[in-house]
């Protein structure tokens, strides 16, 4: 469980192709504090540590991340949005996030308006429903508000801070973005569903 707000903007070192998907290595300053086995939010997307040396961590992707996410886009020095885990007691700052990424899609604007930035995202239709005005959407693993919603898109307002310290600094026209949308809704629109049958 995670909370959108991000640690830290990681570096990738490499994303190797292997048969059972990839292995994608991520630089982070708090290398030191990692144990095997644990799990770390990259863009969004909950991933196991497989491995630490050299002040790095080993990322196991599978083919179906792979398919879902942004990840297998990313490059030798690009930056990924990091999270460790919420643990008990932490401040929920953000909202609830699982890790679980239900679709990448195509950023349509990402431009700067006085300090702030506007971020306008494509709506995946099938997934539109799951969408609220005012409501929270994680993007590439943060925790944001939506701020005008379309039929086909939705905007987002980016804080000078938020631009920042996340990968969004980066994020060009045509860029894919990982989205995770409310549990919530996601809990409400499956009762709604089962209730139908």
């Amino acid at each position: 469980m995670f909370t959108g707000i991000i640690e830290e903007c990681g570096e990738v070192l490499k994303l190797v192709a292997v048969e059972t998907g990839a292995e994608l290595w991520v630089r982070s300053s708090f290398i030191d504090e990692v144990e095997l086995g644990e799990s770390i939010a990259n863009n969004g997307a909950c991933l196991t540590v497989t491995e630490v040396k050299e002040g790095a961590m080993r990322f196991d992707l599978l083919h179906e991340t792979l398919r879902l996410t942004n990840l297998g886009e990313l490059k030798e020095g690009d930056p990924v949005n990091l999270e460790r885990s919420l643990r008990i007691g932490d401040r929920l700052s953000g909202h609830f996030v699982q890790g679980h990424v239900d679709a990448c899609a195509e950023v349509i604007a990402y431009e700067q308006v006085g300090q702030d930035h506007q971020f306008t995202v494509a709506l995946p239709k099938e997934l539109a429903h799951l969408m609220v005005h005012k409501g929270s959407i994680c993007v590439n693993g943060i925790s944001l508000t939506v701020a005008e919603l379309n039929g086909d898109s939705f905007t987002l307002w980016i804080i000078p801070h938020t631009h920042e310290v996340t990968s969004l600094k980066s994020v060009v026209a045509g860029s894919k973005v990982n989205l995770e949308f409310d549990l919530l809704a996601k809990q409400i629109a499956r009762l709604t569903e089962l209730r139908r049958l």
